[in-house]
């Protein structure tokens, strides 16, 4: 028999959505705030010259611009308030999250519950600010730096023109960082994922048309051009699976003597994710590899012929550089999900709720055999990631395709899309809870008056 929570699950359809008012107004809201999110990547920094910087960066991008730009939905490449986008955001968090795993003081503050989140999530914000007004200030000096083919991208440099950059842009990544905030409060959560999942899809349209443009050139025929969009649909699926993938962990709970009762042995299940770390490998191994030629060329410096031949040797689709990547993407796969999961602390909470794994011993035991799994598992996920990230890599170098066919940006979109429709779907059956809630309640009697 389908238990109540399956039956609710089947009926959430889209006649269930007409009902929901809430839900609506939820979607609705995010909606909004993702059109002022795009509209903000149209406004431009105040002193720069456009078409000077539009030759600057065709001039610079195969490197880590093009992350950035695609994280940015072409806020980079516009040179816009929203430049930084919501990263200095993202690289807080992840440094907090680092630090909260290091640092006893802010290991104590995580397990006070929601005040220690609240003053986790104050230092994040703080952070943030201190990340975008370094990251800011270096765009500025690298901005004025820079040289066209008809000259600087700064109008008129110097002081003045860095202060109001930075105050600019570190406004832009402020007000996103609230707009994310309140999208994953009053919308369908995920704001902050959104945004970035917002900024990828704003710039598919002009992917597909410059990969139907190089058809058109004769860089490739249709059966391939029909080949490689059946490709990138495969590699879609696949990305879908495995995403969902994750192993049960079987636990259970023994009897209890509540009162005069006798409660039943319950048993339930750990679910461990396949790719614990998400899309943080790529992005964290892209960066390391990309940031230093990056910044030889902001500096307006020529480096010599050591730059020139690490330059040539990290270029898209090199053996060096897909070797190198892919041993990133593996390390820092294994460092963060060592980092969010800790088998001792997920074994003492089994002890302390009374239960236990059957056939592995409280304590030390079931801490060795949680890592004993999770290292199985993250095996077999670093190996999917590197396979992912790796494979677009050798489509963008052979036929040139756009940077946003790349593995990361595969990643981020399915990943987004997958906890939206989650989402979605929860408030779904909530609706339908409450519903029944309502109907289950006895309607009161009217009393009849007497004349």
């Amino acid at each position: 028999m389908p238990s109540a929570v399956e039956q609710l699950s089947k009926g959430a359809n889209l006649g269930a959505f007409a009902k929901a008012t809430e839900l609506k107004h939820r979607i609705i809201f995010v909606l909004g705030a993702l059109l002022v999110y795009r509209l903000g990547t149209y406004i431009p920094v105040p002193g720069i010259d456009p078409h000077v910087w539009n030759d600057i960066f065709t001039q610079k991008s195969g490197g880590i611009l093009d992350m950035f730009n695609l994280f940015s939905g072409g806020a980079l490449e516009r040179m816009t308030i929203f430049a930084l986008n919501i990263m200095p955001y993202i690289s807080a968090s992840i440094i907090m999250q680092l630090a909260a795993a290091m640092v006893p003081s802010l290991e104590a503050l995580k397990k006070e519950g929601e005040s220690g989140r609240t003053k986790i999530n104050q230092y994040t914000r703080f952070l943030t600010v201190l990340l975008a007004t370094v990251q800011a200030y270096g765009l500025a000096v690298g901005l004025e730096n820079l040289q066209g083919s008809t000259g600087s991208a700064v109008i008129d440099p110097g002081l003045f023109f860095r202060v109001s950059t930075v105050i600019t842009i570190v406004g832009g990544t402020i007000f996103l960082m609230w707009l994310g905030e309140q999208m994953t409060e009053r919308g369908i959560g995920n704001g902050i994922s959104l945004i970035i999942f917002a900024g990828i899809v704003a710039e598919l349209p002009r992917a597909f048309a410059s990969t139907l443009e190089l058809g058109r050139e004769g860089q490739f025929g249709v059966l391939e051009l029909i080949g490689i969009f059946l490709f990138i649909g495969a590699i879609i699926a696949f990305i879908v699976f495995m995403e969902r993938a994750h192993r049960r962990v079987v636990v259970q709970y023994p009897k209890r003597q509540m009162g005069n009762k006798m409660t039943m042995g319950d048993s339930n299940f750990i679910p461990l994710k396949l790719n614990t770390a998400g899309v943080i490998p790529p992005i964290f191994a892209s960066s390391l590899l990309l940031l230093p030629l990056t910044i030889v060329g902001f500096s307006g410096a020529e480096g010599g012929d050591f730059t020139a031949t690490i330059s040539r040797y990290l270029q898209h689709g090199s053996f060096a550089y897909m070797a190198l990547y892919g041993l990133l993407v593996a390390f820092f796969c294994f460092f963060y999900t060592a980092i969010v999961f800790n088998p001792e602390e997920n074994a003492e909470m089994l002890r302390k709720n009374g239960g236990f794994i059957p056939g592995i011993r409280p304590g030390k035991p079931t801490t060795e055999y949680l890592d004993y799994i999770m290292t199985r598992i993250t095996t077999i996920g670093a190996i999917y990631l590197v396979f992912i990230c790796l494979l677009p890599e050798v489509l963008i170098s052979r036929y040139s395709l756009p940077f946003y066919f790349g593995g990361t940006s595969l990643l981020i979109v399915v990943s987004v899309t997958m906890d939206t429709v989650g989402q979605i779907h929860s408030h779904l059956i909530a609706h339908q809870y409450e519903g029944l809630i309502k109907k289950s309640q006895p309607k009161p009697r009217r009393r009849r008056v007497r004349r």
